[in-house]
């Protein structure tokens, strides 16, 4: 198995557990604390930020690994930025349905950046054996 594929395959556990969590909170309705889910947000978007700025160096580079690290960090500070309004949104509107809307689109961000990367790594695999 190439390292691409397997970080894919690896980040693929995240996306199930983004989508089962999604899931979960649809049948029970219940919105989540606002305060603890915004700072849990900004503190990993502090943590996420700095990683896509160290990685930043990798993002145009042509192995599938170090892409997929600089895609991880990057689309993780996207979804803490969404995170961060849900708790805002949340605390204004008692509601879970920005929970919801967030949870789902941080499913669909990584779900795009694990294709970039399996296509990244199927690339490699062409190339070596030319």
């Amino acid at each position: 198995m190439y390292r691409g594929n397997a970080f894919s395959s690896l980040t693929n556990h995240s996306r199930i557990a983004t989508f089962g969590m999604t899931w979960v909170k649809c049948g029970d309705l219940i919105p989540p604390d606002a305060i603890p889910l915004g700072l849990t947000g900004a503190g990993a978007l502090v943590v996420n930020v700095l990683c896509a700025l160290l990685l930043n160096a990798f993002e145009y580079h042509s192995s599938s690994l170090p892409r997929a690290a600089y895609l991880s960090a990057r689309n993780d500070a996207v979804g803490n930025i969404a995170i961060i309004a849900a708790s805002i949104l949340t605390a204004a509107t008692s509601s879970i349905y920005p929970d919801i809307v967030v949870g789902l689109g941080i499913f669909a961000i990584n779900l795009d950046a694990a294709r970039e990367v399996f296509r990244a790594t199927r690339q490699e695999h062409i190339d070596a054996k030319a």
